[in-house]
């Protein structure tokens, strides 16, 4: 158990002004520097590797947390959360991506049947969720990468064109005939939520937890770039398309998180809705030569092998976030970072501190 410092643990040290504390949602690795993200927030939080302690083979510390609130003009107020589900370092940008996603108001222990009743029926949206954002990664005067509004080279924060009700890419997908009756459906009752960010070229692919459709999870395909003070989207082909369609054989799972190892991707897959069950990780082969090959808007994928699944508790221990990490954090072994909603007592230490996994990749 991680608990008791197993080698394939990876101890993560937050503090009390940390954003992020144990909901894990997003992760990625520069060199000795993790950046985190939590459902709960609207920030990212950068760790920097330490020795370990006991046992753990990787341990994360002296957090810093950069509040989105300093980076962008926020679609939301400073303090709603931004739901921030996927994360993806490339070129010098940490890409972040928001739920889009409604939220329900649960029933709550001790509160009479009639109240329970109003809580259930009220659904909202937190303006930042609604949020895809690229934020320039600098050095400070002792090395150190920092998320900035505007770095030194003329990179700009940005995020995609929109407000706290709608951005572009919402608004393109309100007559989507797959997705558009899902949009007024809370993420976690089988509606539209967005829970993985990958990058690919000048393109995003955006993991879809919900809906799954009949049993196929979806990937869109989009891309955007910098007009004036916001970020855009852009045609992906001579003809105008400015979403392509993967839907994928993954079980019937939803997408929980996606990352490119070379031009493989792997998808991190578990329940789309409040369930407990089984996360998996699917291996998608040479994904980047049929994303470079195709043209079709949308397209069927049943060729992904499942590569490992992932343990979890009663109501706790979700994976929620895979990343790779470089070769030299891990005596040249190919290995995945694997990040926890809900960690379980057996993954916390503390009020601060929470444990992750090593898991071994070809």
């Amino acid at each position: 158990m991680p608990n008791t410092r197993t080698a394939n643990a990876v101890r993560l040290e937050f503090s009390s002004s940390a954003l992020v504390h144990t909901n894990l949602s997003g992760a990625a690795v520069t060199g000795d520097w993790l950046w985190v993200a939590g459902d709960e927030a609207c920030g990212v939080d950068r760790l920097r590797r330490l020795d370990p302690l006991g046992g753990e083979a990787l341990r994360f510390g002296e957090a810093r947390a950069f509040p989105l609130a300093e980076l962008l003009d926020l679609p939301g107020e400073a303090g709603e959360e931004a739901d921030l589900e996927g994360m993806a370092v490339v070129d010098g940008w940490l890409w972040v991506i928001g739920s889009h996603g409604l939220k329900r108001k649960n029933a709550k222990p001790g509160r009479d049947h009639a109240e329970n009743a109003k809580r259930l029926a009220k659904v909202t949206l937190d303006g930042n969720r609604r949020l895809l954002a690229r934020l320039p990664i600098a050095p400070d005067a002792a090395g150190a990468p920092c998320l900035v509004r505007e770095a030194s080279d003329g990179r700009r924060a940005l995020r995609l064109k929109g407000d706290a009700e709608a951005n572009q890419l919402t608004r393109l997908l309100a007559d989507d005939p797959h997705f558009g009756p899902f949009m007024a459906i809370p993420g976690k009752d089988n509606g539209f939520d967005i829970e993985g960010l990958a990058v690919n070229g000048n393109r995003l692919l955006v993991g879809l937890r919900g809906p799954v459709l009949r049993g196929w999870s979806a990937l869109l395909e989009i891309s955007v770039e910098a007009q004036g003070d916001t970020l855009r989207m852009v045609p992906l082909d001579e003809r105008g398309t400015l979403m392509r369609k993967h839907f994928l054989q993954l079980d019937g799972l939803g997408i929980r998180d996606l990352h490119f190892c070379g031009d493989d991707l792997y998808l991190l897959a578990g329940p789309t809705m409040v369930l407990d069950g089984e996360i998996r990780v699917f291996k998608w082969t040479d994904a980047r030569s049929v994303f470079a090959a195709n043209h079709e808007p949308v397209r069927f994928e049943t060729g992904l092998t499942e590569s490992v699944a992932l343990p979890g508790g009663r109501g706790s221990d979700r994976a929620e976030a895979l990343c790779d990490l470089p070769l030299e954090l891990t005596r040249g072994k190919p290995t995945w970072l694997v990040l926890y909603d809900a960690p379980g007592a057996d993954r916390r230490q503390g009020e601060f501190t929470v444990f992750g996994d090593l898991l071994r990749h070809e």
